[in-house]
């Protein structure tokens, strides 16, 4: 599978946003993406999975055009900013809520998927009292739970302690091993060169990439 960028740009009253970004990605292949708060890593996200229009260029997958022949990917795990989580229910009733509108997921990969990301499943504290790394596992456990073909991580070590960084990564490789086309976006570079197959640096709007992680 291929996930490709001809030439998109955003502009968003009158500010460009993202400015002739090309890339070409595929399935196993770890992306990483480079760059300091609002270089406009998120809106690529955003972009790249449908769930923002582009002002000109195109995203394709497998030659399909993303908001023509369908609205996003249709296998699509994202992290980003503001989950969208309910406040009064637990890890687990959120995610059996998530996995209801697909149907792709059952009550058992709901349970090892909390387990994978270091929650327990039959925790009944409410999402409102998690502290914000647990809400971090949570947003991810949305993300992994229906094995996507692609699988978009913005900033996904945020508010994760030492241990909770390493159990992620450890996540993040094994989804690579199932085959899973990934992009991670972070402000921390080291997070980037431990995992990125390919490394790119956000700036303004602009995706240069980086050869082997070294400076340009």
């Amino acid at each position: 599978m291929k996930l490709i960028a001809e030439d998109i740009s955003k502009v968003i009253a009158g500010r460009t946003i993202l400015d002739h970004v090309n890339l070409e990605m595929e399935s196993g292949r770890i992306y990483g993406f480079a760059g300091r708060n609002g270089s406009g890593k998120t809106m690529l996200f955003r972009a790249l999975s449908g769930l923002m229009s582009v002002s000109s260029g195109r995203v394709l997958l497998d030659e399909k055009v993303l908001r023509r022949d369908f609205t996003v990917l249709p296998s699509l795990g994202i992290v980003l900013e503001n989950a969208g989580m309910y406040p009064g229910m637990t890890g687990e009733e959120n995610l059996r809520y998530l996995a209801s509108l697909k149907h792709i997921a059952g009550q058992e990969d709901i349970r090892k998927t909390l387990e994978r990301v270091g929650l327990d499943p039959d925790d009944t504290r409410k999402y409102r009292k998690y502290s914000m790394g647990m809400k971090q596992r949570l947003a991810i456990a949305q993300a992994v739970m229906e094995k996507p073909d692609v699988l978009m991580l913005d900033e996904p070590f945020n508010g994760l302690d030492e241990s909770g960084v390493k159990e992620i990564r450890e996540l993040i490789r094994m989804e690579k091993g199932r085959g899973a086309l990934i992009l991670l976006a972070s402000h921390n570079r080291e997070d980037m060169e431990i995992l990125a197959d390919e490394l790119y640096h956000v700036e303004g709007g602009r995706i240069r990439r980086k050869e082997d992680g070294s400076d340009e």
